[in-house]
């Protein structure tokens, strides 16, 4: 089974830090897949550092996803930053805070349930299946 994980990192106002792809016209979420023998902590750290050259630690896990149509488990977690700087890489060539209620049109609709899913439930880790399409597949005409 396939695994991923990303960061949720939101600034002292409330506005999320998300990253937009170079590989298509899309804001994300930094985070990526889980490697072998990486924990899914360590794995949303990691990718966090390679796109968008931020240090973080993590605060807690706020959601478990099982994406049902290509066997996949997404964890996210409210990170926060303790060093670097906001920088694009060969994955992001935009990084940048969005207010919760100004976030791109074109933000995948599985990490913004994600987003929303942190944020209103800080107390609680959300558990659910995420249906529908990929983010790419949602965006070709």
């Amino acid at each position: 089974m396939r695994s991923g994980s990303f960061a949720i990192i939101l600034d002292a106002a409330g506005a999320v830090l998300l990253c937009h792809r170079t590989d298509i016209d899309l804001w994300n979420l930094p985070g990526g897949g889980v490697e072998d023998g990486e924990s899914p902590w360590d794995a949303a750290v990691r990718e966090t550092r390679e796109e968008v050259g931020l240090e973080i630690e993590i605060d807690r896990l706020a959601g478990v996803y099982f994406k049902p149509e290509v066997t996949e488990i997404v964890f996210s977690f409210v990170a926060r930053i303790v060093g670097g700087s906001p920088r694009t890489s060969e994955e992001a060539d935009d990084v940048r805070y969005f207010p919760l209620d100004a976030i791109p049109a074109n933000t995948s609709r599985k990490q913004l349930e994600r987003i929303h899913d942190a944020v209103g439930n800080p107390a609680n880790v959300v558990m659910k299946e995420q249906r529908g399409p990929s983010s790419r597949e949602a965006l070709t005409p």
